[in-house]
C-alpha cells in the first residue's frame, strides 16, 4: 500500500498521522503509524492507528487486515524484547468505550502482579447451557 493519507475533519489521530499535532512516534510506516498513548495504562502504552481515516475494524478493507495486525504483533513483541514486559494486552473498541473515533489498536506491556485485572467490567454468565448454544449458532450462521 502507498502513502495514503485520507483524513477526517476534527479526528486527533488523523492530525497526528498528517503531522499537525505532536505525539511520540513509535512507528512509521506508509500505510500505519503508531505512538505512545498520552493517558497510559503503563508506560510504553502505544496506539497503532492505519493512516486512512476508518472508524472501526468493520470499515478496515479485508486485504489490509493482515499487513495492520502484522504491525500489532511487531509492537507486542517490542514490549517484550525492548521493555522487558513479560507479555502485553493487545485491544480495540468498536464505537463503544471507543474514546477517538479512528480505528487504533492499544498494544500495552503487561507484567505479573502489575494490577490491571483482566478485563474492566464484570463478567456475566449464559442462564443454560441452551443459551449459550443459541448464541453460537446465531453468530455462526452470520459468519
Amino acid at each position: 500500500m502507498g502513502v495514503v493519507l485520507v483524513a477526517s475533519a476534527g479526528c486527533v489521530f488523523c492530525e497526528i498521522v498528517k503531522g499537525e499535532r505532536p505525539a511520540h512516534v513509535v512507528l512509521d510506516v506508509p500505510d500505519a503509524m503508531a505512538f505512545l498513548d498520552t493517558r497510559p495504562l503503563f508506560k510504553g502504552h502505544t496506539l497503532l492507528v492505519p493512516r486512512t481515516h476508518y472508524e472501526t475494524l468493520g470499515d478496515l478493507p479485508p486485504e489490509f487486515l493482515g499487513e495492520f495486525f502484522g504491525h500489532a504483533q511487531r509492537l507486542a513483541g517490542a514490549m517484550e524484547s525492548v521493555l522487558g514486559a513479560a507479555g502485553s494486552f493487545v485491544a480495540m473498541n468498536n464505537r463503544v468505550s471507543q474514546s477517538v473515533p479512528h480505528l487504533h489498536v492499544h498494544v500495552v506491556p503487561r507484567n505479573k502482579k502489575d494490577g490491571l485485572r483482566g478485563f474492566f467490567w464484570p463478567r456475566q454468565k449464559y442462564e443454560s447451557d441452551a443459551e449459550a448454544a443459541d448464541y453460537a449458532t446465531r453468530l455462526a450462521a452470520s459468519l
